[in-house]
């Protein structure tokens, strides 16, 4: 069994393990990197963290799983996995309620985004705090999505969260749930007609190989969760709590600098590789989804809605 909270020889350095599956070019990657530097500063030594990207340890809703028996200490996960752990996290795969980047970290740094972090520990995970994951759109492989009409009759897959399921179906396609991992082949061998994801995402995984037609439809921002094992964490104490704390903050500061020039490059990275990019007329979209909003009609959801369109 992998020691995924250690102690060095001396008894006092502190090494946590975090698992994810990202790609080591992608940026989310290197804010966990520069946290992990940021901890070693500011515990002189003493505290240490050891990643291991690219699935190595497993899906994200397995490494979820791990976190809360304590058997890794943290990890990155999109917020819509989270959904079945913490419902109310399905807010952030519910399609056009965040408007845009600016409007998407108003939400995370109010007391919506913040309270849904102190919501993991129900569930023996720690929220750590939130990475820009942009915007998700529409990539396919044999046909370019213009209109929602062009999504009917195509699997597409989604992250593994029933609204995420609900969104795509709302909109008029085949919602099919693949793990990260295991999404080329599925693009490549017709498992699925297409995907959804941000452009260093979709540029990182090579995706663009296969999926040549890209659809800026920006129907939700979901943001990236750094997570730690609430076990993990109730055994630090409260200067290593508040050290790892501080490593996370400013690795938030660091990604969001870094952010919108990756999207960038990646989308002109994939354009030079011959991807037609799309960017649709988002009305129809978002009309396309109208009762799937009102769906909610009643409930918590709908009242989280509402404050958050105006902010």
């Amino acid at each position: 069994m992998l020691m995924l909270l250690s102690c060095a020889a001396d008894s006092k350095k502190v090494t946590l393990t975090l698992g994810h599956t990202l790609d080591t070019r992608h940026v989310v990657h290197l804010a966990m990197v520069f946290m992990g530097e940021r901890l070693d500063e500011l515990s002189n030594g003493t505290m240490a963290i050891n990643i291991y990207p690219g699935g190595q340890l497993g899906s994200e809703r397995e490494m979820i799983e791990l976190l809360q028996i304590g058997s890794l200490s943290m990890t990155k996960v999109s917020a819509s996995p989270l959904e079945g752990f913490v419902p109310e996290m399905k807010i952030f795969a519910i399609p056009y309620v965040i408007r845009d980047r600016e409007h998407f970290w108003k939400v995370l740094n109010s007391e919506i985004g913040q309270g849904l972090l102190k919501k993991t520990e129900v569930a023996r995970i720690k929220g750590m705090g939130y990475y820009d994951a942009g915007s998700r759109s529409f990539y396919t492989t044999d046909a370019p999505i213009r209109t929602p009409d062009d999504l009917i009759g195509k699997k597409i897959r989604v992250l593994n969260s029933p609204t995420a399921v609900a969104t795509v179906n709302a909109l008029g396609g085949a919602a099919t749930p693949i793990a990260w991992g295991e999404l080329y082949a599925a693009l490549q061998q017709g498992v699925v007609d297409g995907a959804e994801n941000n452009p260093p995402s979709y540029y990182l995984s090579r995706h663009y190989e296969i999926a040549k037609y890209y659809t800026l439809d920006e129907h939700t921002f979901v943001p990236d969760i750094i997570l730690a094992s609430l076990p993990v964490w109730n055994s630090l104490n409260e200067q290593q709590q508040q050290w790892l704390s501080q490593a996370m903050a400013d690795s938030i500061e660091y990604q969001k600098s870094l952010w919108q020039d990756a999207s960038d490059k990646a989308l002109q990275a994939v354009i030079d590789e011959g991807v037609e990019v799309i960017y649709p007329d988002k009305k129809p979209f978002q009309d396309k989804v109208k009762a799937f909003h009102d769906s909610f009609a009643g409930t918590p959801v709908a009242t989280q809605i509402t404050k958050i369109k105006q902010m």
